[in-house]
Order: C-alpha cells, then sequence, then structure tokens
C-alpha cells in the first residue's frame, strides 16, 4: 500500500482536492491517506506555514498531495500575524519554495497535452532549486556586489543603496542531475527530442556553461536528439506549433514562465498538473493558485487536480489507474457539456468531478452517461414524461414540435443563445459558426426567445450537423428548408418554420448558459429525448432514475396491453398491474416473468 500526505492547503485548495478525491475513490485503489495542514491559515494561527507536525508527516509517506497555497507580501503576511506574534522576526517564505528547498525537489514536471483533439503532448521540465529563483536577490548592495555593477551607468546615477541585484545560479551539480532527469522522462514517455532553453546569446557565459553539461550528458542518450533554442523563440513556437516539441527542459525562471505559457496552450489553468520529484521526495500540485476570492463558491475546475493525482499515480508505479484518470478527463473535456466557466460551461467543481467519475464506470455501470443516453433514446417521450412527473420534475419544452415525421433522437444539451441586433446592420452574421465546436453525440438547444420571424436552422447546418455526428436540434425559434431536413432524416424540433433568413437579424449571445423555454430550464448536459410527440429535457442529475422509471412504464403498459388482448377488462388489467403507479413495476415483473 502506498502511503500520500494529503495538504489541501487554502483558497480553492480543498474544494478541489476533496472533489478530486471523490473521483479516485471511483478506482478502488489501495491509497493510504493522511491529511495534514499548510499554508495560509497556519501562518496566520501559529506564524509558521508549515508546521514541524507537516514536515513529520512528510517523512512518514512516500509522497504528497498538494492543494493550493495562498501567498502575500511582506507587509500584509505580518499584519494577519496574531497579535503577539508581530515584530517577533517571524518571515513568511512561501510553503512551495520550503518543500522544494528542503526536500531537494529540483524538477518541477508539467505535463501540456491537448485532450480535446490530441494534437500535441510535451513536457515542460523546470529547474527548481536554482537559477534566477535561488534567493540570490538584494536590495541595497554591499561593497561586494557594488563592485560587481558600479561601471554600469544606471548603477552610478543610483548608488548602491538604491540598487537591486538578483543572480542566477547555475551549478554543475544542479544541471547534471536536472539534464539526465529530462533525458530519463524522455525515454521513459516516448519522446524523441529533448529542448534545452535558455537565453544563450545574451547569456552567454551561464549558458555556455549549461551547453558544456548538455553535450556531455546528450552523448549517453544517443536515440534522443538535442536541440538549444533561445526562450523567447519557444514561446512563440508553442503558440505557433506545440507538437514540435517533445521535453522542454529549462532553468527556473524560464521554465516557470514556459510551463504557464504552456497550460494556456493546454486551454488554462484548471487543467494543468504538475508534480516536483527530487531523489528522495516529492509532491504534487495542479499549476493553478489559491484564488482565495473564488473559495467555497464551487466553481473552480477540477480537473487540474484530477489530473495531478494521475501523475502522481504514475509515480507511484500505479500508470494503468493513472491512465483511465486522463481518459476520464479527456472525455468530459471533450464532450463540453459539462464543464465549469473557464472552459466556457457553467458546471460546478462537484458537477464536473461526478461527469468524470461516471466516465471511469461507463463501461459497467448502467447509469454511465452514455448508456443513460441510449436507454432515453430508445424510450416513448410520453413514457419519459410519464416519469417526470412521478418525479415532480417539468420537462416539457412547450410549443417545440417536430419538423421530421418519425424521427427520434437523443442527446446531451448543447446550449446556444441568439441575440436581435441592430436593424441596419449590412452584411450577415456569422451566428451559426458555434457548430464547429459542438461535440459528437451532442443535442443543440437554440434559444432564439421563441421568436419564429427569421430562421435560425436550415439545410446547411443540418448537413454540418450530421457529418459531426450530432443527434438532433430543438429550436425555440424557426427553421426553414424543411423539405431537404426531411429528406435527410435529421431529428429538427422547432417552435415555428418560416423561410425569412435571420442572417442579418440575430447574432450568436452565447453557448454553454442556461436556457429557458417556458417553465423548463435547460443546462448543458442535460439530455434532450425527441420524438413525434415533441422535445422534453431530462436533467442530468435524474437521468439514470427517470430511464428507470420510464422503463418501468413501458413493461406496465405493455403487460396491461397484453391482458386486454387476452380478454381482461382494462379496468382489472389496471389495477393488476398497478397502473396508478407503474413506475413501481410490480405486476408487470410478474407477468413476463
Amino acid at each position: 500500500m502506498k502511503s500520500v500526505a494529503v495538504l489541501p492547503g487554502d483558497g480553492i485548495g480543498p474544494e478541489v482536492t476533496s472533489a478530486a478525491l471523490d473521483v479516485v475513490d471511483k478506482l478502488g485503489l489501495q491509497l493510504d491517506l493522511r491529511f495534514g495542514e499548510i499554508g495560509w491559515e497556519c501562518w496566520r494561527q501559529e506564524g509558521n506555514p508549515v508546521p514541524q507536525r507537516t514536515w513529520k508527516l512528510l517523512e512518514e509517506t512516500d509522497t504528497c498531495l498538494l492543494g493550493a497555497i495562498t501567498s502575500k507580501p511582506l507587509r500584509e503576511a505580518e499584519a494577519e500575524l496574531p497579535a503577539e506574534l508581530r515584530g517577533t522576526g517571524r518571515t513568511f517564505v512561501s510553503p512551495v519554495i520550503q518543500l522544494r528547498q528542503r526536500l531537494s525537489l529540483y524538477a518541477n514536471i508539467r505535463p501540456v497535452i491537448d485532450l480535446v483533439d490530441g494534437r500535441f503532448d510535451f513536457t515542460v521540465i523546470r529547474e527548481n532549486t536554482e537559477g534566477l529563483y535561488a534567493g540570490y536577490d538584494f536590495h541595497g548592495l554591499d561593497d561586494a556586489l557594488w563592485n560587481v555593477v558600479r561601471d554600469h551607468p544606471n548603477a552610478q546615477a543610483s548608488g548602491p543603496d538604491s540598487s537591486s541585484v538578483t543572480l542566477r545560479l547555475q551549478t554543475r551539480f544542479g544541471m547534471d542531475r536536472l539534464l539526465r532527469h529530462g533525458f530519463e522522462y524522455a525515454r521513459s514517455h516516448g519522446y524523441d527530442r529533448l529542448t534545452l532553453v535558455d537565453k544563450p546569446n545574451v547569456l552567454r557565459h551561464s549558458s555556455n556553461h549549461l551547453r558544456e553539461r548538455l553535450e556531455l550528458i546528450a552523448g549517453e542518450y544517443p536515440e534522443i536528439e538535442t536541440e538549444i533554442l533561445n526562450v523567447d523563440a519557444i514561446a512563440l513556437w508553442l503558440v505557433r506549433r506545440p507538437e514540435r516539441f517533445g521535453v522542454l527542459v529549462a532553468e527556473n525562471m524560464f521554465g516557470d514562465i514556459l510551463s504557464d505559457l504552456g497550460a494556456g496552450v493546454m486551454g488554462g489553468l484548471g487543467l494543468a498538473p504538475s508534480g516536483n520529484i527530487g531523489d528522495h521526495g516529492s509532491y504534487f500540485e495542479p499549476v493553478h493558485g489559491s484564488a482565495p476570492g473564488m473559495a467555497g463558491q464551487n466553481r473552480a475546475n477540477p480537473m487540474a487536480m484530477v489530473l495531478t493525482v494521475a501523475q502522481m499515480l504514475d509515480h507511484l508505479g500505479l500508470p494503468v489507474p493513472g491512465g483511465e484518470l486522463r481518459a476520464a478527463v479527456r472525455a468530459v473535456a471533450k464532450r463540453r457539456t459539462t464543464v465549469t466557466y473557464d472552459m466556457g460551461g457553467t458546471s460546478g467543481t462537484r458537477e464536473v468531478a461526478l461527469a468524470v467519475a461516471e466516465e471511469l464506470t461507463a463501461d459497467e455501470s448502467p447509469e454511465s452517461p452514455e448508456n443513460v443516453v441510449d436507454r432515453l433514446a430508445r424510450l416513448d417521450t410520453a413514457s419519459v414524461s410519464d416519469a417526470l412527473d412521478s418525479l415532480g420534475v417539468g420537462g416539457v419544452l412547450a410549443g417545440i414540435a417536430p419538423r421530421v415525421p418519425g424521427a427520434r433522437a437523443a442527446g446531451r444539451a448543447f446550449t446556444v443563445t441568439y441575440q436581435p441586433v441592430d436593424s441596419t446592420a449590412e452584411g450577415f452574421r456569422n451566428a451559426a459558426n458555434y457548430l464547429d465546436d459542438v461535440p459528437e453525440g451532442s443535442f443543440v438547444v437554440v434559444d432564439n426567445a421563441g421568436d419564429t420571424s427569421c430562421t435560425n436552422w436550415g439545410s446547411l447546418l443540418t448537413k454540418l450537423a450530421q457529418r459531426r455526428g450530432v443527434r438532433g436540434t430543438a429550436l425555440h425559434g424557426s427553421a426553414r428548408d424543411i423539405a431537404e431536413i426531411r429528406a435527410a432524416g435529421y431529428p429538427l424540433f422547432s417552435t415555428g418554420a418560416t423561410m425569412v433568413s435571420g442572417k442579418n437579424r440575430v447574432e450568436l449571445a452565447a453557448t454553454g448558459r442556461d436556457v429557458v423555454i417556458g417553465a423548463v430550464t435547460v443546462r448543458p448536459g442535460d439530455i434532450v429525448v425527441a420524438d413525434d410527440n415533441g422535445a422534453l429535457v431530462v436533467p442530468a442529475e435524474h437521468a439514470a432514475e427517470v430511464a428507470e422509471r420510464a422503463e418501468r412504464v413501458e413493461r406496465t403498459e405493455s403487460a396491461i396491453a397484453e391482458a386486454v388482448d387476452a380478454g381482461l377488462r382494462l379496468d382489472e388489467a389496471r389495477r393488476r398491474y398497478g397502473y396508478a403507479k407503474p413506475w413501481d413495476d410490480g405486476g408487470a415483473q410478474q407477468s413476463h416473468a
């Protein structure tokens, strides 16, 4: 059994940690999780952000999972100490810096993966213990430092008391172990290129020292291509051609900047994991900060923490469950129906974590998202409506009628909202470009406030939707090209139909927001079910129960029909098979036993 010190930290740290661990529970791993304290509250209460009991916990465990840590400037940190500790010489030192230095965690590993399209997959390995972040940062210079910079004209104009110096420390010991770790990582993860990131055309002597060490160590790994590139060029190419890179190794500050840039390329800090590795210790944390202003609001993206746990499992020798976690996150991110605000959605922390957890059991559980959709797709909307009624949930999208007879479909809602434009505007608006981003298997729900004076769907969008694997469209507005859509057999449901174009009358307001149709709210990720009766929405949290009850309704009604065909009176058949509560399924089960 592997032991993990869990330090939730502060800000959003505790909630993303809790959500991620709920996901991990689905894997049934034998992990010994031991919780401890670290961060801003420890500083405020004890004057020490990393208490001695936490160091002891770290010594007793195999690795550490860290939530997020709040850090503040010197004055603010001093002001938040208890009165009896102010002025006692205590200095706030970032817990992550303390962990890295005391445990000698020299390599910061930050994978950057295209979760949606798989276009790129590279890793930034940042040196953790020296470079410009080694701590040699001075304001007001002594004689030794002044003699180094005194000939600079700005220093001469300012004097030693008004000059500052930061030293970049690069040692043979530090560089060699980082480079070897980079090569070993590339070899073990199947990368064939290692890029050393520096600034050799400006930092000539220290960069040349680093180059010499690279050339020496690269000889031990002949199968891996090596190169040295300027950090500014790398920044450009990470945006333009991220698929070009494999492993990027950089000194502390350059690695810090590029890894956050990589997170942006990946889709944001809410998706970015990291690990800090040394010869005898490690800890893993999401790249995002503590975001104290967001704490407790159920808005933070838990995917970075889930991916961080996956990285930690790899390190603990559990790559299979680590891969399962990454695959589950990838599926939810690609579907984009249950994502947080930073990814264009409206779902909360817990809801996203639940979606990822459900992906882990999708192959074995009848209540997984895909299986629930398929079950609902086979059901008549009348049965689904009965099931919703039995739960006291309204779901019928009033006024939205079928335009293609016999069409039947169900899918996860991808919501779209239109708004009117200035009537004097010239030219067509590209209001339907959102369709390029609709995930396969979705059911598009378009809200034009029920306005039927112009169209929001037609034959061109139908062709594209079918190519993208979209399951249907429910339109709170009007469609056109009905004959072509019927010929294509596409499930279209709308409030009205008219030939008047909407291209210069409406524009896209938003995607991924709640849509209200009549008295019913459609949220991204809810399940839309539609047939000749019309369209309705099943809230995601009720989907499994609604499917179960609707299936029981249909079994009960089938049993009643069979009994009547056999000569039983209708009222007797209804009593026998529990028509008053058909979702209980008692008599129907007996009939078909």
